[in-house]
């Protein structure tokens, strides 16, 4: 297997890591003492600054492979960009890329109904609004999805969810308004 960056890579390789040497690195004092002087769970001024820049740069929704919402990157193709962002705690957030929306965006844009792309994939990838992933429960190992023990059973026209989840990522957002919850159905 070839390995080596095709020219779009490369050019959005740079592109990335001159962002991160202009904005993101230089920032992370300031995030810093953002979020020691507030509410740690509040969006911090400087990180919508940069959120701003990037998407004024087209530097937005790399990770999105196979469609028309993202770059259209392939997981091989958006690697070398996620390793860049990586060398910074504030990296993949300024360009949309950070988890759980990654991956919650990717469950909407292949699952979702249209009803649900309106209103949760499309602020999601706008950056207007964050989301949560629930997996972990307390009692299991539940890294592995084989022994959830909690339940999401049909009841006519809704889903009755029975369970415990812990360490939810990106729940204490204020700004997250959709989580996705795994449960055995």
């Amino acid at each position: 297997m070839d390995f080596a960056y095709s020219p779009k890579v490369q050019a959005l390789r740079e592109r990335v890591s001159a962002f991160m040497d202009a904005h993101v690195y230089p920032a992370e004092a300031v995030f810093e003492r953002q979020v020691a002087e507030g509410d740690r769970w509040q969006p911090t001024a400087i990180m919508e600054e940069l959120k701003a820049k990037a998407r004024a740069e087209g530097l937005w929704n790399l990770f999105l492979p196979e469609s028309e919402y993202g770059a259209g990157l392939s997981n091989l193709e958006y690697a070398p960009l996620a390793e860049i962002m990586g060398r910074s705690l504030l990296g993949p957030e300024p360009f949309n890329c950070s988890a759980p929306d990654t991956g919650n965006m990717e469950v909407l844009v292949r699952y979702g109904s249209e009803a649900q792309k309106r209103q949760w994939l499309e602020p999601l990838l706008r950056g207007e609004i964050r989301s949560a992933f629930a997996m972990t429960e307390p009692d299991v190992a539940s890294s592995d999805a084989t022994n959830m023990a909690a339940t999401a059973v049909r009841d006519g026209d809704q889903w009755l969810i029975n369970g415990r989840k812990w360490w939810t990522s990106g729940a204490c957002d204020p700004r997250c308004k959709v989580m996705i919850f795994m449960g055995l159905s």
